[in-house]
């Protein structure tokens, strides 16, 4: 995982272990179950790339829910990189829910819950942060997760290139930044405390 030191991304020889096996257990799994649209082994480790690449700029959560996880990109390859940080994974289809439970026991994540949900239907206390990519726009992201996030709660969205526009729904609300790397734009939303 070479690609994660040219990005800044420095990560113990156990977690990089854990990763490697995830990016193994998603590629079998994805012949047979049509997790994700990333096919090859190299396209998974684009992935977590994309995922772990704000490590370099966010302030660690302690609590951190990810909204319609998918394969894994970014909550799970998150709850890997974070094992100090409770992990809710917010994923309603069944397929993908297999697979994320059976990972998180295979790699051994015991911060990892996985919530076989839409996110309107979660039911916990306010994260310290929220994430999620590619699952909707941005006002409707801070709708549904209204009831389970507080002012102190901080919100990492991976987005392409429609967040200018998104952002322009929400402006003047909220303090953020807005980092590209390549074609993703990483919106953070933070609290000012």
């Amino acid at each position: 995982m070479q690609y994660l030191n040219a990005e800044g991304i420095v990560l113990d020889d156990g977690i990089i272990g854990k990763l490697e096996g995830f990016a193994v257990l998603l590629h079998e799994w994805n012949q047979v179950h049509n997790l994700t649209g990333a096919r090859s082994v190299v396209a998974i480790y684009d992935n977590i790339v994309d995922s772990l690449y704000p490590l370099t700029f966010i302030r660690i959560p302690k609590t951190l829910l990810d909204v319609g996880t998918g394969a894994g990109f970014p909550g799970l390859v998150l709850a890997i990189a974070l094992p100090e940080t409770e992990v809710v994974l917010a994923e309603p289809l069944k397929k993908r829910v297999s697979f994320l439970k059976y990972a998180a026991i295979d790699l051994g994540l015991k911060n990892v819950t996985v919530e076989a949900k839409r996110v309107e239907n979660v039911v916990y206390e306010a994260f310290d942060m929220i994430s999620s990519r590619a699952v909707t726009n941005t006002k409707l992201l801070l709708d549904l997760t209204s009831r389970i996030s507080d002012e102190h709660t901080e919100y990492l969205f991976y987005k392409g290139s429609r967040v200018f526009d998104e952002i322009a729904q929400v402006e003047g609300q909220m303090s953020y930044d807005i980092i590209q790397k390549n074609q993703r734009n990483y919106l953070y939303i933070k609290n000012e405390t």
